[in-house]
């Protein structure tokens, strides 16, 4: 009996049973219990792909399998005309097409396998590996009459050196400790002013994220430091905290097994009240992270109208992927070991510390919220007057994401009225995927400008026609469900997914990064003006790198900081404490109007102290440097008042 070569592979190159590196980009369509057709026709083989060179692999002999079918190959050559003849008229039996269920024990057992549609034909590939697709003359993807033929497919490449190599890059830049990371200095002009920052740095020069937050500041105050240097200390004690908690926190996963990660809690300054600021649970957080938000926090409360303190905090640990039970063993954890520096015995600090209100920051939403002020009442033995915040997330009227949120495309609408610009029918570039993000692409609807993109860690998602009300709500869907951002654009063909980018190419009139910090380099910044971008509005803590500022600047784009059009958070918070005006019981046209009058003072103010300090407001640095220098100047005040403690 004759066999045929599957595909009539003939002079296939034995080096078709190796890797190839591809180039295209894949949509994830990893469905438990999908169909898929993972049929296998003739043609399937890229003839191209016989003659390219492997990456750093030696030539490799034919297997003796291969060595068979070129023999039973020689063999049909030898065969008479007559019988070669009577062999092509016969025709050639067609393999029954076979569908199969994408199993759920191949997802649990290889994580990194998954189904995607290649030339129409879906197909399964490793997510490790990225770039690299498997290619085989026998496709192991494929049921070629064997049952068992995918399993043996994806055991086959999770043993292959390719898979093995990917998998410990990929470990070890998850693990790599970046000390030696260079910190970008900006030259200043005051040698008073540069001292300040030679200071931090010799106190903390691994601390990148803080250094970069100190030297914005100092950069923007140099006018104020250079009139009246007694500032210069007053701002060495404000870059001091007045007190770092740093502890451990040991919890166990559904599987009985122990983690422990680490906590933070910086108490930045309290010299004009109770200091309140967030909690973020982040794989990245760090000192030097709490540290910064925490300074950022300290300004944007004492620019905003309610003068507090500011403070910041969080865990290094990652609430992706966990359990509601395994979230809720972390928080209590978390709260048992917070709660030692805030007992019963020491009333007065306790409130100090819950007055902190500690919003949904990365990371950290309503269910973790809750968590942690159920374990603090039940260590605390009561119900604290001062966590009112948390009492209103309890009954789903909490106004502080929306207001955040609002509050910026309120700042944004200010901006352009100095400019005698109007914010319908503008484009808007918007990055993040969490509830700032989406509450900015609902009130961006509300006041008729045009919404184009939102992005997640592995991508962005650009409608050209623009997001209203019902796409928006399908992008909460698609969220809460924990499906993919690419699912939106088999719902909405003009929209578009881009795999490993960022939205900031895409055309805009105005900017808003509702990311984390350092989302927009050097790079980012250029692709904005490019874009026709001339208004960002920082919707995250310090989202430019300073190499992106100063690009920013230089092609007059003007830059709205966090710290002043953020200040909606602040002014929710403090409605909330305010035991006389309940916000259950306000309107949201009340509410509304009391947020744009916050914003709008906030805003002002800091046009006022830009101009008192010869920045002019058509400047693109009088917002970034006024609002530091406004804030600064409440603090400095506080600080001068209470004597040197």
């Amino acid at each position: 009996m004759l066999m045929l070569l599957p595909g009539g592979g003939l002079g296939m190159n034995p080096t078709m049973d190796d890797m190839n590196l591809i180039q295209a980009q894949r949509h994830l369509v990893r469905d438990i219990g999908e169909e898929i057709d993972l049929e296998i026709g003739p043609g399937d083989d890229d003839p191209s792909f016989a003659n390219t060179p492997l990456l750093g692999g030696p030539s490799q002999e034919p297997s003796a399998e291969e060595q068979g079918e070129s023999k039973q190959m020689s063999m049909v050559s030898e065969i008479p005309n007559a019988d070669q003849d009577i062999l092509k008229a016969q025709p050639a039996k067609r393999k029954k097409k076979v569908v199969k269920r994408w199993r759920e024990e191949w997802a649990d057992t290889y994580k990194w396998a998954y189904v995607d549609v290649k030339e129409g034909t879906a197909r399964i590939f490793c997510s490790v590996c990225k770039e690299y697709g498997r290619k085989h003359r026998r496709n192991p993807y494929g049921n070629e009459g064997s049952r068992n033929m995918q399993m043996s497919a994806l055991e086959e490449h999770n043993n292959s050196l390719l898979h093995k190599e990917a998998l410990r890059l990929q470990m070890a830049s998850k693990d790599k400790i970046v000390v030696d990371k260079p910190i970008y200095v900006k030259a200043l002009m005051s040698k008073t002013a540069g001292s300040i920052i030679e200071a931090a740095l010799k106190r903390d020069p691994h601390e990148a994220e803080f250094i970069q937050s100190v030297q914005e500041a100092v950069h923007a105050l140099e006018r104020v430091i250079a009139k009246n240097p007694h500032y210069v200390n007053i701002m060495e004690r404000l870059l001091e905290p007045e007190r770092m908690i740093i502890f451990r926190v040991p919890w166990v996963d559904d599987r009985g097994e122990t983690h422990v990660n680490r906590g933070f809690r910086v108490h930045f300054n309290q010299a004009l009240g109770p200091c309140r600021g967030g909690i973020r649970f982040h794989p990245k957080m760090n000192l030097s992270v709490a540290k910064f938000l925490g300074f950022q926090q300290t300004l944007k409360n004492a620019l905003s109208p309610y003068k507090l303190g500011g403070a910041a905090g969080g865990s290094d640990f990652d609430p992706k992927g966990k359990s509601d039970n395994e979230i809720m063993r972390f928080c209590q954890s978390f709260m048992n070991e917070i709660y030692r520096y805030f007992g019963t015995d020491k009333i007065w600090l306790s409130i100090v510390y819950f007055q902190d209100l500690p919003s949904e920051e990365m990371g950290v939403g309503i269910r973790e919220m809750g968590f942690l002020f159920g374990q603090y009442r039940r260590l605390a033995g009561n119900f604290q007057g001062s966590f009112t915040g948390p009492r209103i997330f309890w009954s789903g009227s909490s106004l502080r994401t929306e207001a955040t949120a609002y509050g910026l495309v309120f700042f944004a609408r200010l901006i352009l009225a100095e400019l005698n610009k109007d914010v319908k029918g503008l484009r808007c570039v918007v990055s993040g995927y969490g509830k700032i993000a989406m509450h900015v692409l609902e009130k961006l609807v509300a006041v008729g400008a045009l919404p184009i993109t939102v992005s997640d860690s592995k991508g962005y998602l650009v409608d050209e026609d623009g997001f209203d009300y019902m796409k928006i709500s399908f992008l909460r869907d698609l969220k809460s469900q924990q499906r993919s951002l690419r699912d939106y654009s088999k719902t909405y063909a003009r929209s578009k997914y881009y795999d490993e980018a960022k939205p900031w190419n895409e055309r805009c009139d105005f900017a808003i990064p509702c990311g984390s910090q350092n989302e927009i380099d050097q790079a980012d910044a250029i692709n904005l003006v490019n874009s026709g971008c001339r208004i960002l509005v920082e919707g995250s803590n310090m989202p430019c790198t300073p190499e992106a500022v100063d690009v920013l600047k230089k092609a007059n784009v003007i830059i709205a900081p966090a710290m002043a059009a953020g200040a909606g958070g602040v002014v929710a918070g403090e409605i909330e404490l305010n035991h006389e005006c309940n916000v259950m019981h306000w309107s949201p046209e009340d509410f509304e109007s009391k947020l744009q009058e916050a914003m709008k003072q906030t805003f002002h103010r800091a046009l006022k102290a830009a101009d008192d300090f010869g920045y002019q407001k058509e400047s693109p640095e009088a917002l970034l440097h006024g609002a530091v220098i406004s804030a600064f100047l409440t603090i400095a005040q506080a600080m001068t008042d209470q004597g040197c403690v």
